[in-house]
């Protein structure tokens, strides 16, 4: 019985060292695959019962698993849409052939990925997996979704985004006017600033603020009406306000104070003397205008006699065409027009489960969720246990060549070693053979 169950564990020996030898036998071969995670074999040995003197030799068993939570090297590469992650988590793809089918998409998830617009301006790999996401609204804000089902994502497209404009919405000007110009006397001469903005179909318009200085019959007022007129508004002038200016000697040139003109509101403007904003509305929609807060210097002032617009910017953008897309630490994907303005198309979650080397490995470098690796909860990249999502770099494979070079060595002395056991005991065997006869 002893010698029987030499034979058995010598077989199981090389049964398992076989086993060994295919996972270092896939590492190295994919030593420079990107995204690749190194299968890995541990042993286990089987006991029997023993006794009388008597030892019954059990043998040993392997399993084999993928070493998931291994990292790879981050490698720098020149394509925008080449994704990694630093540190936990992995990105959800589907396979292409099943985008638009009408059949489920299967989830898969890979930790790297070089993704490319396809002729549908899907963004996948060339091994043919689709990154998944959720879509952005007009605003660039993400909905709410289900973080534990795969039920809201969809394939990023990006075809439908080559060109694109965003509506000015708020505008920032300053100006020194003159404070001679109030007094007794001058002419009440209007000064014009001309402000280009965008509107809601990428066009461009002109808002021109006209300051008329209010001419008092002696001394000095030190107020100003303003007049705003729009091109593109059938109506005007869209608001006019009344501007007074502090003359004090430790406010001198703030503004005191803003209100509206005697003949009140014609559009719902207003002032809010807390921001320092006008609101205003135009037929494209409302529009903020920053103009300084009662009692601080900034944006408009009242000094001298020099009219000096200054530091005036805006939002918005003309139409521009796609000129790229980037992804941002927290899994946001960007589409960046050549006008310089960008737009938030999808929120790329990343995905985690309880035990990531419980997935099932597919081609690829991709895996699937199974009893084994737990349910799955999409975080936002950076937040919980996941890190952040880099562009412009991969993950390289995390097999170590020496490491698996030195295991090749161990496993084939180790394999030589059981196969002289099984000859060992067939030797005795046949002694015992000779014995008998």
């Amino acid at each position: 019985m002893s010698i029987s169950s030499s034979m058995n564990a010598g077989v199981t020996g090389l049964n398992v060292n076989a086993s060994r030898l295919a996972t270092i036998s896939d590492n190295i071969a994919n030593s420079s695959t990107f995204g690749y995670k190194t299968a890995e074999s541990d042993f286990s040995s089987i006991a029997l019962d023993s006794g009388g003197g008597t030892y019954t030799a059990g043998g040993v068993t392997v399993s084999t698993f993928r070493n998931v939570e291994g990292q790879g090297t981050l490698v720098t590469t020149g394509n925008a849409t080449d994704i990694s992650i630093a540190g936990r988590g992995m990105l959800p793809v589907t396979s292409v052939v099943d985008v638009g089918s009408g059949d489920d998409q299967p989830l898969m998830l890979v930790s790297t990925g070089s993704f490319e617009p396809d002729k549908n301006g899907i963004l996948r790999t060339q091994s043919g997996l689709a990154l998944l996401g959720w879509p952005a609204n007009v605003d660039g804000t993400v909905s709410p979704r289900a973080r534990d089902s795969a039920s809201g994502l969809e394939p990023v497209r990006v075809t439908s985004n080559q060109l694109a404009a965003e509506a000015t919405e708020n505008i920032s000007f300053g100006a020194n006017l003159p404070a001679s110009a109030t007094a007794a006397g001058e002419p009440a001469s209007p000064l014009p600033i001309s402000i280009e903005y965008f509107g809601n179909l990428g066009t461009s318009e002109t808002l021109t603020a006209t300051f008329t200085p209010q001419i008092p019959a002696t001394g000095q007022s030190n107020s100003w009406q303003l007049q705003l007129t729009d091109s593109a508004s059938a109506a005007n002038p869209v608001a006019t306000f009344e501007i007074a200016f502090d003359a004090s000697r430790t406010g001198g040139g703030a503004i005191s104070s803003v209100s509206l003109a005697s003949t009140g509101a014609v559009n719902g403007e207003s002032y809010d003397a807390d921001t320092g904003e006008l609101t205003i509305n135009l037929d494209g929609g409302p529009m903020s205008i920053l103009i300084g807060r009662p009692g601080h210097d900034g944006q408009l002032s009242q000094l001298s006699s020099e009219f000096a617009p200054h530091a005036i910017t805006k939002d918005g953008a003309p139409v521009g065409n796609l000129s790229t897309i980037e992804i941002d630490e927290g899994g946001i994907l960007r589409a960046v027009y050549d006008t310089g303005f960008s737009r938030s198309l999808y929120q790329v979650p990343l995905a985690d489960v309880p035990n990531l080397n419980g997935l099932r490995a597919l081609d690829n470098q991709a895996f699937a969720l199974t009893d084994k690796s737990g349910s799955m909860y999409l975080w936002d990249a950076g937040s919980g246990p996941t890190g952040s999502t880099i562009g412009f770099a991969r993950e390289s494979s995390t097999t170590d060549i020496a490491g698996e070079l030195t295991a090749l060595i161990e496993t084939q002395r180790a394999y030589s070693s059981n196969a002289k056991i099984i000859q060992t005991v067939d030797e005795m065997l046949q002694e015992t053979t000779n014995i008998k006869r």
